[in-house]
Order: C-alpha cells, then structure tokens, then sequence
C-alpha cells in the first residue's frame, strides 16, 4: 500500500510540475478558424497553454502590424509568448527554440499557410516551407526549414 502511495505522490508531483512549467501563449484569430484552433492544439501537446481571443480581421491585421510583423509575413493567427510575436503556423520546437536562445528581435512567422505545418496538416500531402526570424528592423532571415513531400 504504501509502494502505491508514494508512486502516486511521484505521479501527481512529476503532472504538477508539468503544468507549472507549462508555457502561456496569448492568441490573437478571427472567430471560427479550424486551422487557428488546430495550431492551438499543436501547441497544448507540446507544453504549452494557449488562450484564444478573437478579433475582427481588420482589427487583427492592424494588431499584426502594430506588433512588428511584416506585410510580407502575414498569416492567420497571431501568437504573444514571453515578449516575442508568433505570426503564422510556427511549429512549438521552433518556438522552443527562439525562448532558448532569446535572440534580440520581434519573434518568428510562417506566412501564409502552408500544408504540413501545424495546425495545416489535414493532408498526406506536405509543402516545403520556412520559419523566419522577425529583425526589429524588419528584415527577415531563415530560422528554420521544414522539406516537403
């Protein structure tokens, strides 16, 4: 009995800390999009606890653009994480990533949506596609490359 105990002291001790160390991502979308709320799911299986709000999709725009993303950058949804933007589908271990390393810039983007990134991955069939760091400057460089099918 006492094995037993502590294994679910253990268990209930290692879900605890899961959460606590879970990371909180503010989501900017327009209502109703399934690919927003599928990245949102990508990101809740990889430790993170997205929040959802929706805005008009001229609000949103004028929110991307207000928060550093590029005309050129654009994508559906907009993420907010410890001070970096997320713009588009960006995988989680990207996002990882950039919290890692903490590189002085606004934050990463995929644009436009392409199949096989999260969030888009409703199809056998993949696209070759590029994260890109977001410079405070603007400039964009390539901070990741996914091949595609």
């Amino acid at each position: 009995m006492k094995l037993f105990t502590l294994a679910t002291m253990l268990s209930l001790s290692l879900a605890a800390q899961a959460v606590a160390e879970a990371t909180p991502i503010d989501v900017k979308k327009t209502n109703g999009c399934g690919c927003c709320l599928a990245w949102m799911e990508h990101l809740e299986e990889n430790g993170f606890v997205p929040k959802g709000e929706d805005m008009f999709a001229g609000l949103l725009v004028r929110f991307k653009l207000d928060n550093g993303v590029p005309q050129r950058m654009v994508s559906c949804h907009t993420g907010l994480v410890e001070g970096y933007v997320i713009e588009g589908h960006v995988p989680a271990e990207d996002i990882r990533r950039l919290l890692s390393e903490r590189p002085d810039a606004v934050g990463l983007a995929v644009p436009d949506m392409p199949l096989g990134s999260p969030g888009m991955d409703q199809s056998r069939w993949r696209e070759a596609y590029d994260v890109f760091l977001i410079n405070n400057d603007g400039s964009t460089e390539v901070f990741s490359s996914y091949p595609g099918d």
